[in-house]
């Protein structure tokens, strides 16, 4: 692993600091006008953060925005992906989204900003509004830049206080820790009230300041409307290059809007339109400010991806036995001549075979532990820097556990390849807590996803090779019993395995 230069913002001057009062002006007003506009959205929970992102954007952010998939660029994922009236009235405030698109076509049919953030839009890397996803989805992109691409962009995500009563967040908050990811910083919008009442923890910051820590992340409690402590605390988080920032910020809901301001009832509800033009008359009404976020600094990926490596799949002849999960794992092995293939398990590689790859790239495995939700995030974010991502487990858990991890990875056009072994009943004396029934039909269900469930170890290694070049979501089925081997097949093969088969041996 290459450490990189993170270099702090410079100290924040006067003009600069009204600059981001306007600017926060700004971003409250389009995101009541626009949800307004539309008689829905989630503008409450947009004011609360609009301090935080504004100074985000034209302090801390480094990002081309003509082009979004510059290697270099930083990552910004709305954990709180409800809050997208706010994101979206950022990406006018940098100009690469008009005036008349956010009024007008906000949460309209057809138009590209949606009610929650999609990669519809080429500077979002995935699609939130699921809560709970946004920050795993980032600790997969924050492993890809540490581990992989060993490049200095950070990964920033907003994440709304409702949400750090989902499991999945303490997934990703433990993983980040283990994995040293100081490339990472969640910002949480703490202000006090979730859909229906109060959260859990409501603004006891110091808990939720020591739940952090425990986590091995940096926990950094701010006034989440003072500019000056907002830069202080971002500029905080990259002095940890071995340990993820989490800034908790105490925020008021609906801030700007003294009518509503920290009242309950008023989440996901646009502002009527009387209401909506007293607050946009008070926040200094509509403006034209343009911001030019800083560029990041030049840099290249240290992995190039060599999609035409030579791979030797392993061989077997006709009748020789093998299960298909060893042959998966071999076949994962051949495929480490490729760079841009990675691995993740979830500490069943010794069983499932994934943990072969590891034998052979371990700089490209990653152990995900008993973290399903995260074993499936952390795939998502690695395919946003365009990895080619196997994650593996025991298919009864693969599937049902972290289900709704692989649901938004298709809404996120993302491409994953799962594999699942110890299918079906076969695994009988383990009983049926351990059968996977229900993942074909789970999977199937799954927008832009395959099921492939090979005969035989030959059928196994060439659909295991087809998987890395197909995108989408696929989803191999592997079994613990050995199977005969019943293909002929050909020499170095990319062709489906199907298309090479014989007629297995009848003999015992």
């Amino acid at each position: 692993m290459t450490e990189h230069q993170d270099r702090p913002a410079a100290a924040m001057t006067a003009a600069q600091a009204e600059l981001i009062r306007r600017l926060a002006a700004q971003l409250r007003v389009d995101s009541i006008r626009c949800s307004t506009q539309a008689s829905s959205g989630h503008p409450t929970s947009s004011l609360s953060a609009a301090d935080l992102m504004a100074v985000l954007l034209e302090r801390h952010l480094r990002y081309d925005w003509d082009h979004p998939a510059l290697a270099t660029n930083d990552h910004l994922i709305f954990s709180k992906g409800h809050a997208s009236p706010l994101l979206y009235s950022m990406y006018r405030a940098v100009g690469v989204v008009e005036e008349d698109e956010l009024i007008h076509t906000y949460r309209q049919f057809g138009g590209r900003l949606q009610g929650h953030p999609t990669p519809v839009l080429p500077w979002v890397d995935v699609a939130t509004g699921s809560l709970g996803q946004g920050l795993p989805d980032a600790v997969g992109v924050a492993l890809a830049g540490r581990y992989l691409d060993r490049l200095p962009y950070r990964t920033w995500v907003l994440c709304g206080d409702s949400e750090l009563a989902e499991g999945s967040i303490w997934e990703a908050l433990d993983k980040a820790g283990y994995y040293k990811l100081g490339n990472l910083t969640a910002i949480v919008d703490v202000n006090r009230l979730g859909q229906d009442g109060p959260t859990e923890l409501e603004w006891d910051m110091d808990r939720y300041a020591r739940r952090v820590d425990a986590f091995g992340a940096q926990p950094i409690v701010i006034d989440g409307h003072d500019i000056s402590a907002i830069d202080e605390a971002l500029t905080r988080a990259r002095s940890r290059p071995d340990q993820p920032t989490v800034i908790l910020a105490k925020t008021i809901k609906a801030k700007g809007v003294p009518e509503i301001e920290d009242q309950n009832g008023w989440h996901g509800k646009a502002l009527p339109k009387d209401m909506a033009e007293r607050a946009v008359a008070a926040l200094g009404g509509p403006s034209n400010l343009r911001i030019t976020t800083a560029l990041p600094e030049p840099g290249t990926p240290a992995i190039t991806p060599d999609p035409g490596a030579a791979v030797s799949l392993p061989r077997w002849e006709v009748g020789e036995k093998v299960a298909t999960r060893a042959a998966f794992g071999a076949a994962l092995s051949a495929l480490a001549a490729r760079p841009e293939i990675v691995v993740l398990d979830g500490e069943v590689g010794n069983s499932t075979h994934a943990g072969d790859f590891k034998d052979a790239a371990p700089d490209r495995y990653f152990e995900m532990f008993i973290a399903e939700q995260q074993l499936i995030a952390s795939a998502v974010g690695l395919s946003v820097r365009g990895y080619i991502a196997f994650a593996a487990s025991f298919a009864a858990f693969l599937v049902s556990r972290p289900f709704d991890f692989i649901r938004m990875a298709g809404v996120s056009q993302a491409s994953i390849r799962l594999v699942g072994t110890h299918a079906g009943v076969e695994v009988g004396q383990d009983g049926p807590s351990q059968m996977a029934l229900e993942d074909i039909a789970a999977i199937r269900a799954v927008h832009s996803s395959i099921v492939l469930y090979p005969a035989d170890g030959p059928s196994t290694a060439q659909l295991v090779q087809t998987m890395a070049d197909t995108p989408g979501i696929s989803y191999l089925r592997a079994t613990r019993v050995h199977t005969r081997s019943s293909m002929v097949q050909r020499k170095n093969s990319r062709s489906a395995a199907a298309k090479s088969t014989t007629q297995a041996p009848t003999t015992p």
